[in-house]
C-alpha cells in the first residue's frame, strides 16, 4: 500500500515559529528562538532611536528589546494578553528581543516551499522579507535575520538624514 502513495520532495526541511502582527503572518527559524517570554516591562534608553523600546535583563544578560512594527513603519505596537518578545541569538551577533502580537505555532516547510521575494517598494517589511512559505492555511514571510539584526538597525538609523 506504501507503494501506491505519491511521495512529494520538499527538500531540506526547516523550522520557523509564526509570529504574527496583525492579520500578517511571518517565520523566523527556529534555530535562531533563545527564548519567548510574556510581555513585560523594558527598561527604556535615554535618547535610544524610536525602535528601540529598552532593554530586560535575561539570565543575568541585558537584552534589547525591539519594536518591529515601527522599524518595518507599521502602526505602534498595541500590548495585549497575547503579545511576547521573541530573544533571538542570530548567527555571530548578540542576543536581542522583538516585540510580537502573538506567537502563532511552529511550522515546517521544505525547501521547495519557499519562493525568494523580489524586494516590492508597495510592503513596508519587504526589506525584513527573504522569501514566502506556502502551506495549507496559506502563505508566511519568512523573516531575514541579517535584516532584523540590531546592528543592521542602528546603522540604517545613522545614514536617515
Amino acid at each position: 500500500m506504501d507503494a501506491l502513495r505519491d511521495t512529494v520532495d520538499l527538500g531540506e526541511q526547516v523550522q520557523y515559529i509564526v509570529i504574527k502582527y496583525g492579520d500578517e503572518k511571518y517565520g523566523i527559524p527556529i534555530k535562531y528562538i533563545d527564548n519567548i517570554v510574556k510581555m513585560q516591562q523594558v527598561t527604556r534608553i535615554p535618547k535610544a532611536d524610536a525602535f528601540l523600546k529598552g532593554v530586560l535583563n535575561i539570565r543575568g544578560e541585558i537584552v534589547p528589546v525591539v519594536s518591529m512594527r515601527i522599524r518595518m513603519e507599521m502602526e505602534e505596537d498595541e500590548i495585549t494578553d497575547n503579545t511576547c518578545i521573541l530573544i533571538l541569538r542570530p548567527d555571530d551577533a548578540d542576543l536581542f528581543g522583538i516585540i510580537v502580537d502573538a506567537v502563532d505555532r511552529v511550522l515546517t516547510l521544505g525547501a521547495k516551499q519557499i519562493e525568494n521575494v523580489k524586494p516590492d517598494p508597495t510592503r513596508k517589511d519587504a526589506n525584513f522579507v527573504s522569501g514566502v512559505g506556502k502551506y495549507e492555511e496559506g502563505l508566511v514571510s519568512i523573516l531575514d535575520m541579517d535584516a532584523l539584526s540590531l546592528e543592521r538597525a542602528e546603522n540604517e538609523q545613522r545614514q536617515r538624514p
